[in-house]
């Protein structure tokens, strides 16, 4: 009895801690609007001051269909605010004597390289840490085409196009992030997940926290991922990073973030013991790049420039320095922001895709832990909400599309089936299925709707139907011929600082006993000129003297494709006995027909 004495007068010494602090007073009903306002499932929220938590809390439901509450210490996914911690096991390396941010990283990746070798030559450690290396995005590359091979997804690098030179433009990039993972995991020997948890989770007592959404989706009191579609909230399934994860695969509670935002604030200590190197945490929250010339303006007017450090964003909000870094990924969105100057962390952690909430919070509670005046930035992103919506009604009374009308594509639905590769991103099918086209992307299908000549939409195909609301704005994949007549290779504008990103097409290839393949087999002749057909390591291979020999892939009955030359194709010609009595060989400058002899 006297146990649980002090258990409940703890628990009542810990809520009266929050609510004596003046200047959050009735805060949870400003906090329980923007919840209302912006349709969320749910968030938590928690304040830290100095070395202490001064307010932590939970709103709306973990899982909405079942009306779990969240509490501060349900589990998040964090993405990009993963970003901190990647580069901060970089600075305790430095620190170490392990490597310096001046060095090329290839020094320590031998599988990383880069488009061209000026890159390979000039690029360091310090512009993977603050996107200075020239490469845009690319995020469609790992994030449709996943792996858990961090070396495999490093070796994308090579064969994305840069869209600046090094150093001449900030522009966000998840792999150079990856890299900085891989380099610490080829220093220290342990993975980037065991680096995070003996780093940083376990001396800061983030019980909690994990690396892995295998480890989310086994944990208690995890939240489940929301989006809200047509005013309607919906449930999303966990997105597994996988490879990419020292970009964002952190899973965390506010109780959690918390401590790590205490260690920032207090010079990389926590409970007096060193995490965080104080001259790797200065320089990581100081200007080591511009990201855009941001002046005070009607819309945000305290808001003063717009800088990168080391995984960090830099910002003046209402003349106080603030770092923060956000996040997003399937269902999740998050920020975790800190005052230096003022010894003030904030770290809101939501379950709505895309969600307007962890800045929306962040900035009510910045207003009052800060001393300024209130601005209603709820009522502020619900006036700005009602023009969008309306803005987006009178443009679909009014759609203004770029397709021509009665046009149809130059092959039948069979010719563009096939594998389509690039290197820097993947490969993905298309296939033909109750004549309609298919992509088939690991589990993931999508149909593809006619737009115009040969270019085609990407559809979501959901619970087995297609969602034709996307029919008219969805990402595009225009086709190629190549001079035989042949579907050669896909463009898909996936990063639209580069040219359309170009996939490389192989026709899909059927199976083909040897009994079957023998018929092919000898010599057929034209214009003097011999042509050997033969099998060898039970596959079909076509000679000419004086040429290499050619493997030939089946691609339908009696038709072959040259495995090592694009628009070269056999078709073998049969009389009505089912003899193969002739050879065509279609090539790019014409079709020739040879005898059989």
């Amino acid at each position: 009895m006297k146990t649980l004495a002090i258990i409940l007068f703890s628990l009542l010494v810990s809520t009266s801690i929050y609510a004596q602090d003046k200047r959050l007073k009735n805060i949870d009903k400003e906090l329980d609007k923007i919840l209302e306002v912006t349709k969320a499932a749910g968030f938590a929220v928690a304040v830290v001051e100095g070395d202490k938590i001064i307010y932590a809390k939970g709103f709306g439901y973990s899982d909405y269909e079942n009306k779990i509450p969240v509490d501060a210490n349900t589990l998040f996914a964090i993405g990009s605010s993963t970003k901190a911690f990647t580069a901060s096991v970089l600075g305790i390396l430095r620190d170490d004597g392990k490597l310096s941010f001046d060095d090329n990283p290839r020094d320590y990746a031998p599988d990383l390289e880069f488009y061209n070798d000026k890159m390979n030559t000039n690029i360091i450690i310090k512009d993977l840490m603050r996107h200075s290396t020239g490469l845009p995005r690319h995020d469609g590359s790992w994030y449709f085409f996943p792996t858990h091979n961090k070396d495999s997804l490093l070796m994308r690098i090579k064969h994305q196009e840069p869209f600046t030179g090094i150093r001449q433009q900030w522009y966000y990039n998840n792999f150079g992030f990856l890299a900085q993972g891989v380099i610490a995991e080829k220093i220290t020997g342990k993975s980037w997940e065991d680096n995070i948890r003996d780093l940083f989770f376990k001396p800061l007592e983030m019980n909690r926290s994990n690396a892995t959404i295998a480890e989310m989706k086994s944990s208690s009191n995890a939240a489940l991922g929301y989006e809200l579609k047509d005013n309607i909230i919906s449930k999303m399934a966990y997105y597994d990073i996988a490879g990419m994860s020292p970009a964002g695969s952190i899973n965390s509670s506010v109780n959690d973030m918390s401590k790590w935002l205490i260690t920032w604030i207090n010079d990389g200590t926590y409970n007096d013991k060193d995490i965080i190197p104080q001259n790797y945490r200065d320089e990581a929250m100081s200007s080591q790049m511009v990201v855009a010339g941001k002046i005070p303006d009607d819309k945000f007017p305290d808001i003063h420039f717009a800088n990168y450090g080391y995984g960090w964003f830099l910002q003046s909000y209402k003349g106080h320095y603030r770092v923060d870094h956000g996040g997003n990924i399937d269902g999740f969105s998050a920020n975790v922001a800190f005052f230096p100057s003022d010894n003030i962390g904030i770290v809101v952690l939501a379950n709505q895709n895309g969600s307007p909430v962890p800045n929306l919070v962040r900035n009510t509670i910045s207003d009052r832990m800060l001393g300024e005046e209130h601005s209603n930035w709820t009522d502020q992103y619900k006036e700005n909400l009602e023009k969008r919506n309306k803005a987006e009604a009178e443009a679909e009374d009014e759609p203004e599309t770029s397709n021509v009308k009665n046009t149809k594509p130059s092959h039948i639905k069979m010719d563009y089936t096939g594998s389509y590769n690039n290197k820097g991103y993947g490969k993905f099918d298309i296939i033909i299925e109750n004549d309609t086209l298919f992509t088939q992307l690991n589990t993931k299908r999508q149909y593809l709707h006619h737009y115009h000549y040969d270019t085609f939409e990407f559809i979501d195909v959901v619970n087995g139907k297609i969602d034709t609301s996307g029919i008219g704005n969805s990402l595009k994949i225009t086709f190629s011929t190549n001079d035989s007549g042949d579907i050669s290779n896909a463009k898909v504008a996936a990063e639209p600082t580069v040219d359309p990103i170009e996939f490389k097409r192989t026709p899909n290839s059927i199976d083909v006993d040897l009994k079957t393949l023998d018929g092919y087999i000898g010599d057929y002749e034209i214009s003097g000129t011999e042509i050997k057909v033969y099998i060898k390591k039970e596959a079909l291979y076509f000679f000419v003297t004086g040429q290499p020999e050619y493997e030939l892939i089946p691609t339908a009955k009696h038709k072959f494709s040259f495995k090592t030359l694009e628009g070269f194709k056999i078709e073998f010609i049969a009389s009505e006995d089912g003899k193969i009595t002739e050879l065509k060989a279609i090539q790019p400058n014409g079709i020739f027909t040879a005898k059989r002899k």
